[in-house]
């Protein structure tokens, strides 16, 4: 009886028929048609449910826009009115404290160089203006 079984078995397997198997990438950053781009991008964004913090709406009034640019403005004449009771009317040389700020102001080849500091966290800034 199992002879039989095995026979029969080894028989019908030369009848069998077999192919190699190929893979073939969907993704066309890994060889992938790409064609196949724009459908992966819109099937991630809609499976995305993680929104950006940074992108804020900008359903502002125009009251509120224009308190903000009020804001801005007066902000900008304050510091204007500070800087220029520190350095005077044009930059001069050397080094000045601004509050929490380290401004060393020298002259090279390349133009008039400004380092800022910030003395609380220790970021530094340089600004070169061309001759």
């Amino acid at each position: 009886m199992k002879k039989t079984i095995l026979i029969l078995v080894f028989l019908s397997s030369a009848f069998c028929s077999a192919q190699q198997l190929v893979y073939t990438p969907i993704n066309p950053a890994f060889g992938g048609d790409t064609f196949n781009y724009q459908w992966l991008l819109s099937s991630a964004e809609a499976q995305n449910s993680f929104t950006d913090p940074s992108i804020v709406d900008n359903d502002r009034t125009e009251l509120e826009s224009f308190q903000e640019n009020l804001n801005r403005q007066l902000l900008n004449s304050l510091s204007r009115n500070v800087f220029d009771s520190q350095l005077g009317d044009e930059l001069k040389e050397g080094t000045f404290n601004v509050g929490d700020l380290a401004l060393e102001i020298f002259e090279t080849g390349e133009g008039l160089v400004i380092n800022i500091l910030d003395t609380l966290t220790g970021e530094q800034t340089q600004i070169i203006v061309p001759n």
